[in-house]
Formats: C-alpha cells, sequence, structure tokens
C-alpha cells in the first residue's frame, strides 16, 4: 500500500470535502481543518510528496507562486498585518501529516501568536565551520528539474494564409 492510500490530505484532495480556496492542475489551497489561527490557508501539491526535499523544483516554484498570490489575499481579507509562511520538514519540525504543504497564517499586532526565538551565540571559529560546510555541500545547486512537456495535438487543420490579405507577409516580402 502507498503512501498515498494512507495520506489524509490526498483522501481530503479526491473526496474534495476540503474547503478550497484555490485549485489547478497541480496544487490546492484550502482553510486548514485543524487551524492555528482565524484564516490559517494550507497549500499544497495534488500529487503525494512527504517532504520538501521530494518535491519537483519546478511544483516548488508554482507553489511559491500561490503561496505568494494567497498571502497578498490574506492581507486584504483579514486586514492582516504579516503573515507568517511556514513549512514544518518532518517530525522534528513538527509536521504532524505525511503530505508536504505550506501554511499561511495571518497575523495582527497581539493576536496571541508566538514564533520568537531566542538566538544562539557560536564563535568565529564554529560560524566558519558551518559555512565551508554549507558552501561545500551548495555547490552543485543551480541545476534544476524541469517538467516534461506535455506534446502539443497536431490533429488541428493548418490554416493557409492569403499573402494578399495578410499585412504582416506584406511587410515581410518588403524586406529585401
Amino acid at each position: 500500500m502507498s503512501q498515498e492510500n494512507n495520506c489524509e490530505f490526498c483522501d481530503i484532495i479526491k473526496s474534495k470535502k476540503g474547503k478550497v480556496i484555490f485549485e489547478d492542475e497541480k496544487s490546492v489551497a484550502m482553510l486548514s481543518p485543524r487551524p492555528f489561527c482565524h484564516g490559517h490557508i494550507i497549500v499544497m501539491p495534488k500529487q503525494h510528496f512527504t517532504i520538501i526535499e521530494q518535491v519537483p523544483d519546478y511544483l516548488m516554484a508554482h507553489l511559491s507562486k500561490i503561496v505568494n498570490k494567497i498571502s497578498i489575499a490574506v492581507f486584504e481579507v483579514f486586514q492582516a498585518t504579516g503573515t507568517n509562511i511556514l513549512i514544518n520538514n518532518g517530525i522534528n519540525a513538527g509536521q504532524k501529516t505525511n503530505h508536504f504543504m505550506v501554511n499561511i497564517l495571518p497575523r495582527k499586532e497581539n493576536d496571541g501568536l508566538d514564533f520568537q526565538w531566542n538566538s544562539k551565540q557560536f564563535n568565529e571559529e564554529q560560524m566558519s565551520t558551518i559555512e565551508i560546510k554549507l558552501k561545500e555541500e551548495c555547490s552543485g545547486i543551480g541545476d534544476f528539474e524541469k517538467e516534461n512537456r506535455k506534446p502539443i495535438n497536431a490533429d488541428k487543420e493548418i490554416q493557409k494564409i492569403d499573402k494578399e490579405e495578410n499585412y504582416l507577409v506584406k511587410q515581410l516580402n518588403r524586406i529585401p
């Protein structure tokens, strides 16, 4: 049995039982069934992925565009003065479901939500070591997965262009 068959959110997507606010062929955005705050929205791919590392680059880019546009809508609808855009990636990061999603949380002053953390202090040697290791690991970034293009249906009848009536063709014919 695949993980998709055990996924609560794949079931919600297939059954269309969620409070969907946006949907296209690749993704869905809906009100969270377990909201953290008023207006909590989740954006996720329709295809099952558990964590961000499994999501293809082209799909992540698509999801990012949708999150951006929905965040703008959240500012307007809720008169929010901020948003938290959160990805809980893995159990130790607080991920409670096995379907990758992006959370959009409308924020207002004194809303009672606390996402503050205390910074840790590292010495220069520790920071340099971390920097070197991360630079090495990230050196291959730049080659992104591309979406496989769907074939174009060439069954449509091709229309002939009447050179006498087509202004653009006439212009091209004037070029020496």
